[in-house]
């Protein structure tokens, strides 16, 4: 679990608060996604964390320790980062580059070089053909992966993200996305990711946590952030189209009701309800069969209008 209580942050000769007051807990194994506008705090909430910048009040905790009680060099090895650009070492290769904190941890050669390939095919980088390769020859999404396996290779419990997709084409994008937070989830990480991407946040998140101005307006799952907006700033940055971000993080098995005989075109329950309603509407029908599940379930248009409504903060 990552705490902060009351943090507060000024840099010299700036106007205000980089970050002002904020209270936000992260639950351990789960993703917290910072966003807000440029210039809003997301990035020194996240670097303050291993202490690349040091808070001027308030207390941060992780695992239930306060950093402050620990040597900075010490805590930066327990806590994975990758950054927008990855950062990898241009002279060392794909291999050197994932044993980086191994081996400042002086684990034995064997151990490392295990690790050094089990990190690679986790990120679906087969060892054989990365390990000896340098980062130049490899494409920005591959150099991303890579500094992802960097990142988990001494197998910390923290990981920190600070826009680490922003630097990948947009097609890689998505489809980092997904495979990373898979992989995230399945590992227990508990992790802070700064993105100004809202349908990134959306996807990886399971907190959204929005900032304006050093400030936390809302921290909330992503399904009820885009449910009910705390006020219409926050109303306003996740976008008009909130219903049908919203549709898209729900699944047909999560507002679907038993119907022994429930009939119409057959769907997983893992179908986001976006793409149900797509299918609905192509086969020009207002029910949808929803299988694979413990027993037959109907999936109908009303069902899913009343799980796209959404809150006006504005009243």
């Amino acid at each position: 679990m990552i705490r902060f209580e009351a943090v507060s942050k000024r840099f010299p000769g700036a106007p205000g608060l980089a970050v002002d007051h904020l209270d936000l807990t992260v639950p351990e194994g789960r993703t917290c996604v910072l966003i807000g506008p440029s210039g809003c705090g997301k990035s020194t909430t996240l670097r303050m964390v291993n202490r690349l910048i040091e808070p001027d009040s308030g207390r941060i905790a992780v695992g239930g320790s306060d950093i402050r009680a620990a040597d900075p060099i010490a805590l930066r090895r327990r806590i994975g980062y990758v950054l927008q650009g990855v950062g990898l070492f241009p002279h060392y290769s794909v291999g050197r580059n994932v044993a980086t904190v191994p081996e400042l941890l002086g684990w034995p050669a064997k151990r490392i070089a295990e690790r050094v390939d089990a990190m690679l095919d986790l990120v679906g980088l087969d060892p054989a053909l990365y390990r000896d390769r340098r980062p130049a020859s490899l494409s920005g999404g591959q150099r991303q992966r890579v500094g992802v396996a960097r990142a988990l290779a001494a197998d910390p419990p923290v990981l920190l993200m600070d826009e680490p997709f922003g630097a990948v084409d947009p097609v890689a994008r998505a489809r980092l996305q997904e495979e990373i937070g898979a992989i995230l989830k399945r590992l227990a990480k508990t992790v802070i990711l700064v993105t100004h991407d809202i349908d990134e946040a959306m996807r990886m998140g399971d907190l959204v946590a929005v900032m304006r101005d050093g400030r936390l307006l809302q921290a909330d799952a992503p399904a009820e952030l885009l449910a009910a907006p705390a006020d219409p700033f926050v109303a306003a940055f996740v976008g008009r189209d909130r219903a049908l971000r919203r549709l898209a993080l729900l699944r047909a098995g999560d507002v679907a009701r038993p119907a022994p005989d429930a009939s119409g075109p057959g769907i997983p329950p893992e179908m986001s309800l976006r793409d149900a309603l797509a299918l609905m509407l192509a086969e020009g029908t207002d029910r949808a069969r929803v299988t694979g599940g413990a027993e037959p379930a109907i999936l109908t248009l009303e069902a899913i209008r009343a799980a796209a409504a959404v809150e006006d903060p504005a009243g």
